[in-house]
């Protein structure tokens, strides 16, 4: 690939999603969007971001820039973490909300492993069986969102981080060879498609929003967009739980580490005090 044309993906990148993407990592760029070049009928990158430039499509150039985000997920990514939530967080916040529904938000979610991860853990659990919780996946790409919402797994997906009696329990064996999620799954999670970078006020409130692995990529002046747009729709009293390495600490003015959790964040202003440090 010619500089000129991988530095002209990278800008579409940062500029679309916040992503930074390294010289180092041009074949990766070449990869992720190869299918798209092969279902336009395009012989190399060049010929997509002429296109892009010529004739303007958002479509195309949504898929683009979702082509080229990271999807690398699985079932139960940091366990540890996960358990922590069910056994700790959830049953502390269903105690406070009464009779209200807890909501769950897993930003930049991929085909959904995250969300129904969780959904398997608040089936298996005594105290959260019965409190009503809802879960909200969405990501950039609207091909992983409806993977989300169909519920169907690759025998790779499924040997990934579940054991056969969560597999034999909570999915079935289609003719294809593929897992669908069970009906009982299926009604806890919600599907959206939504960019980070975008204000996300239209999706509600959440007590708990979990964005794991998704700003690391990041620029920084995008990280700390993407963090101001998930603590504002944070509830009281509501985490937000970031991934393994990354931080909010100095990057939203109002937003602070959680007592309860490591790695985790409150908002400890009202919304429209919340800002970003540089601003």
């Amino acid at each position: 690939m010619e500089e000129a044309v991988f530095q002209e993906v990278a800008d579409l990148a940062l500029q679309g999603s916040g992503q930074l993407i390294p010289h180092s990592r041009a074949y990766l760029v070449e990869a992720r969007l190869a299918p798209i070049l092969r279902r336009e009928g395009f012989s190399e990158v060049g010929e997509l971001m002429a296109c892009l430039k010529a004739r303007p499509n958002s479509k195309l150039q949504s898929e683009t820039l979702a082509a080229l985000t990271s999807k690398q997920t699985s079932f139960f990514r940091d366990k540890e973490m996960l358990e922590r939530i069910a056994g700790h967080l959830l049953p502390m916040l269903a105690e406070s909300a009464g009779e209200e529904p807890l909501r769950i938000w897993c930003a930049g979610g991929a085909a959904g492993h995250e969300a129904y991860s969780l959904a398997i853990m608040l089936e298996e659990s005594e105290d959260l069986r019965d409190h009503p919780v809802e879960i909200l996946s969405t990501d950039i790409s609207e091909k992983s969102t409806n993977a989300a919402r169909a519920g169907k797994f690759n025998h790779f997906d499924v040997q990934k981080g579940l054991s056969i009696h969560r597999l034999l329990r909570h999915f079935s064996r289609l003719e294809t060879g593929e897992w669908q999620v069970s009906q009982t799954l299926a009604k806890r999670v919600a599907v959206r498609t939504h960019n980070l970078l975008h204000d996300a006020s239209g999706l509600g409130e959440f007590d708990i929003i979990l964005c794991r692995n998704v700003i690391s990529g990041m620029a920084q002046s995008a990280r700390a967009k993407v963090l101001l747009n998930l603590a504002r729709q944070l509830n009281d009293g509501g985490v937000l739980v970031l991934g393994q390495g990354e931080s909010a600490t100095g990057m939203v003015d109002g937003l602070e580490p959680s007592r309860e959790m490591r790695g985790a964040f409150t908002r400890k202003v009202a919304r429209n005090d919340l800002s970003t440090a540089a601003a």
